[in-house]
């Protein structure tokens, strides 16, 4: 990725850099072309190698585009919630390298979430600063909008974003609840249908006792019966 003179472009950790001048210098022997950014938030400059872009993950700014969609993943109640502090603090850190925005926001409404529920370590409240921060100077700076308003929609769409959430998790219980009545709902109706089954079954098997005693009884009553006919024509 390139960039020319007077380009917005978004420094990871940093925020919101403008490209003053391209040029080359020799350091150590080796000559090697620098992006010369002006870091917007405290008037610093930086020197980013030409090679090395990708590497450190600079990029140019969004657009009004990307804003809209910026401020829907802000508050589609969809967030990462990992108990465990080390592995929460790995991937939050991750995210905050890779100069996304969107990964920054992810970092965000975790962060806000858990700050909802307990106190936040140092470094945790560092980061969470960091990410509102690095949100708020970028859109400000595309919208044109003053950092105050900025600030408030974010707050409004991370509002939302925790509705959302409970809206899900309670839907999500609901589900769940209605799921085991009809379970134990379904067991009665089983058990009354093998009760019925076997009821039968036991008609069944009791006809067939007493059906095989009567028919040796006939059979025998008709053999006495067919026994003088066949006595008479002997005679």
């Amino acid at each position: 990725m390139t960039f020319q003179i007077g380009d917005k472009v978004i420094y990871p950790n940093h925020g919101l850099g403008i490209v003053e001048c391209i040029e080359e210098k020799t350091i150590l022997g080796t000559t090697c072309g620098f992006y010369h950014l002006r870091i917007a938030a405290n008037d610093t400059t930086v020197l980013v190698p030409l090679a090395n872009v990708d590497g450190v993950g600079l990029r140019r700014a969004i657009d009004d585009g990307e804003v809209d969609r910026l401020f829907r993943l802000l508050g589609d109640g969809k967030i990462d919630s990992q108990q465990n502090w080390k592995g929460r603090f790995k991937d939050n850190s991750e995210k905050m390298r890779t100069g996304s925005i969107y990964d920054v926001a992810d970092v965000l409404k975790s962060l806000t979430l858990l700050a909802k529920s307990k106190s936040l370590s140092f470094r945790e409240k560092r980061m969470l600063d960091r990410a509102r921060y690095l949100i708020i100077t970028e859109v400000s700076e595309v919208m044109q909008e003053a950092s105050t308003a900025v600030e408030g929609k974010l707050d409004q769409a991370l509002d939302r974003c925790l509705s959302n959430r409970n809206k899900t998790q309670a839907k999500s219980k609901e589900e769940k609840v209605t799921v085991v009545a009809a379970k134990v709902t379904t067991v009665p109706a089983k058990a009354a249908g093998a009760t019925r089954v076997a009821a039968v079954a036991a008609k069944v098997v009791a006809a067939k006792s007493v059906a095989k005693p009567v028919s040796k009884a006939v059979t025998k009553t008709a053999a006495k019966s067919t026994t003088p006919a066949r006595r008479s024509r002997a005679s």
